[in-house]
């Protein structure tokens, strides 16, 4: 199962940025366009004022900040480090596994870059050139043991992947998109799809990173057309849910959690445009894409393989450099297509019955008047009752116990009842709208506590 790659290997040396001119839009903040030039400029002055280690870690919330800085990294042949979480104990891990390393903050960035809209002096800066071979940035899992885990990736197999997307989400048509995200720059999915993308397209980006329904309806309408909008299931279901008119966008692109079908048909009539999903993984990069309203079936990006290997799919090719046994179970189809069943370790086992966690959750949310929600099913070594029971934390003010049981029943097997229901004022959700399992466990800790 395989599809045709675009022709980069590591061996090219690829450019920084695509865009034609230094006066070039990059990025807009409040409105206003930031050039190529003055872009080039910030991040060679940033550059020059680096001194340490080999590898830094950019904290900037700010958009245009981070991708400063990741410029200035990269131009001073160094790597950046992403790790999922910024806790004391990775930041302590960080130490052990690039010694030295600098922090690098919105302060600092603000701190050297230009005041001037353009470029001081009109002086205009070759675009670097960076070889395909050359490790760019360590995107972190957690392993095991919860010690980071680092996965290098190469500018060649970055680019590749960026450009890939970039076509699939037509913005390689001669038009200058602009990206609105709702997502941060130091997650994966915002990495390669607000950063990456628009630097490899020649598009732009707004700087923030609006997340309350007000916030991400200002950025859009601060920003020209054509505008895609990068963002996650929660931060759509906020932004339907609100009564704001939403300003028009072109294409809304949906990652980090399973978007259903519900959503997506209600953003697509809601902002009469096309839902697509991207699917990836944190070792891979972005694997695929759907149209969820059209198809439940993935279609791979250029070059990707999936094969069946002793009970696993794994993935390779295209700008995957090393076979990933994929954590997700996919069920190859025909051509370059699969389907998405859920996570290896999504899947759940009562009285003899299976479903996934997935599954059901979908199931929770269709209930009217449920605002968030989520199953969870405690470890043994997690509760303390000899009978592990399946567990569910709802958000949903206008809702009682009775009434959501009564909903459930017409919707999941008795075998999954959650017992209990748990009512709480909001789920404890991270920046891309993740449920940090050790964040489910807490709540379910201070639950039993108060029973």
């Amino acid at each position: 199962m395989t599809s045709q790659a675009l022709d980069y290997d590591d061996s090219s040396a690829l450019p920084l940025i695509a865009h034609q001119s230094q006066s070039s839009i990059i990025a807009y903040r409040d409105g206003q366009a930031i050039s190529v030039g003055r872009f080039l400029h910030d991040a060679t002055r940033l550059a020059s004022t680096l001194t340490g280690g080999g590898y830094v870690l950019n904290t900037c919330q700010d958009r245009y900040r981070f991708a400063v800085g990741l410029a200035a990294t990269v131009m001073s042949d160094r790597i950046s480090l992403m790790p999922s979480t910024l806790v004391p104990e990775t930041l302590n891990a960080l130490q052990d596994i690039a010694p030295n390393y600098i922090s690098l903050t919105d302060e600092d960035v603000l701190q050297i870059t230009s005041d001037e809209n353009d470029a001081p002096n009109n002086i205009e800066l070759e675009i670097p050139l960076i070889e395909g071979s050359r490790q760019i940035a360590w995107v972190f899992t957690s392993g095991s043991t919860g010690i980071p885990v680092p996965h290098p990736k190469t500018w060649a197999s970055l680019v590749t992947n960026v450009r890939i997307e970039a076509k699939r989400l037509g913005m390689i048509d001669g038009r200058s998109h602009t990206i609105i995200g709702t997502v941060p720059a130091q997650h994966m999915y915002g990495f390669e799809s607000t950063v990456l993308v628009a630097l490899q397209s020649g598009c732009a980006f707004e700087t923030g990173k609006p997340f309350y329904p007000a916030d991400i309806c200002q950025a859009i309408a601060s920003v020209p057309q054509p505008r895609l909008l990068i963002t996650t299931p929660l931060h759509l279901n906020y932004l339907l849910s609100s009564d704001l008119t939403i300003p028009e966008v072109d294409l809304v692109v949906s990652a980090t959690a399973p978007l259903s079908e519900t959503m997506a048909r209600e953003t697509e009539k809601r902002l009469k445009v096309d839902v697509l999903e991207i699917y990836g993984c944190t070792e891979t990069g972005q694997l695929a894409t759907r149209r969820p309203t059209q198809s439940a079936q993935w279609q791979l990006f250029d070059g990707i393989q999936l094969q069946q290997r002793d009970g696993q799919v794994w993935a390779s090719g295209g700008h995957v450099e090393q076979p990933v046994a994929m954590q997700d179970m996919l069920e190859i189809t025909h051509d370059d297509y699969f389907l998405l069943h859920g996570r290896s370790s999504d899947i759940i086992n009562i009285a003899g019955k299976r479903s996934s966690l997935a599954y059901l959750n979908h199931q929770l949310m269709t209930v009217p008047g449920i605002v968030d929600g989520t199953f969870f099913m405690p470890d043994e070594q997690e509760d303390d009752d000899k009978v592990v029971r399946l567990m569910a934390f709802v958000v949903a003010p206008e809702l009682d116990n009775a009434t959501l049981i009564n909903e459930l029943r017409e919707r999941i097997d008795p075998a999954f009842m959650p017992r209990p229901i748990i009512f709480v004022d909001s789920l404890p959700r991270n920046a891309t709208g993740k449920l940090p399992r050790n964040a489910l466990v807490e709540l379910a800790k201070n639950h039993t506590q108060q029973s």
